[in-house]
């Protein structure tokens, strides 16, 4: 397996030359099987999901979208992604969340806030609750975990021989028994590293993690390989060259991670 990153920012897509070599959009991971360089399973749809032409040239996606969360910075990019916005796309989006997946997305993406609401995608959509099961030949594990505004998942796909942990925003400090189940011994974690030390304040207020609090997390959790993502919008290219100095492992906008190596 391995996961093609397309977004890697948090909160609001940062353009401008600082924030090149990291990127700008926000998140979304496509996940790659090993005899195949053709996604059909996508880890949240923010802005980076314009970025899945790349990996499928001129064909339609077909397949699985799996959103953490309904915050904007993980769906933005859903309306603007000609590969999934076409007649010939097939895509089975999964949610969070109680009642019907449908209404709850038309709830940020309709009229007035949005030109059209989601029956107006291109192609033939299914929209579901995320649940524990097979999605698109992957072993897959959901939980609800800490982060605050709304019911947030925490993803756990296994194929190919490994695992990864997908958990883009989480406040570990404040409640992580669930979380910690979900990850536990996994080949790869990406996990929230939004906030530094000296940003505690912040990413308790606002339900996300400091980079210390995703290392002791991840220790906890066992986990082999961690890398950080959900960089925040403000923290510029040198800065983050600056914080991947300290031995941390930085997610790049582009990069394609072999999960089991390194």
């Amino acid at each position: 397996m391995r996961l093609a990153l397309l977004g890697v920012r948090g909160s609001t897509p940062a353009p401008g030359p600082e924030f090149v070599r990291y990127g700008g959009h926000t998140s979304c991971v496509a996940v790659l099987p090993d005899d195949s360089d053709v996604p059909r399973l996508v880890l949240d749809a923010g802005t980076g999901l314009r970025g899945l032409g790349r990996l499928l040239g001129a064909a339609p996606f077909r397949g699985s979208i799996m959103l953490t969360h309904l915050h904007w910075d993980h769906l933005q990019g859903l309306p603007f992604c000609p590969s999934v916005d076409r007649p010939d796309a097939r895509v089975d989006l999964r949610l969070p969340g109680g009642g019907d997946p449908r209404r709850l997305l038309a709830r940020v993406m309709s009229p007035p806030h949005f030109p059209i609401d989601p029956g107006g995608l291109g192609g033939e959509w299914r929209f579901l609750t995320s649940d524990d099961g097979i999605v698109e030949g992957y072993t897959v594990r959901v939980a609800e975990i800490a982060h605050k505004g709304g019911v947030t998942h925490g993803i756990r796909v296994e194929g190919d021989g490994v695992s990864v942990a997908y958990l883009p925003d989480h406040c570990p400090q404040i409640e992580s028994a669930a979380a910690e189940k979900l990850a536990w011994g996994v080949d790869l974690l990406l996990h929230d590293g939004q906030f530094l030390a000296g940003e505690q304040a912040q990413a308790d207020a606002y339900g996300h993690a400091t980079v210390a609090d995703a290392v002791a997390f991840a220790r906890r959790c066992d986990a082999r390989r961690l890398v950080l993502t959900h960089h925040a919008p403000g923290r510029t290219d040198d800065d983050l060259d600056a914080l991947g100095a300290t031995g941390v492992e930085l997610a790049r906008q582009g990069q394609i991670i072999a999960v089991g190596s390194g």
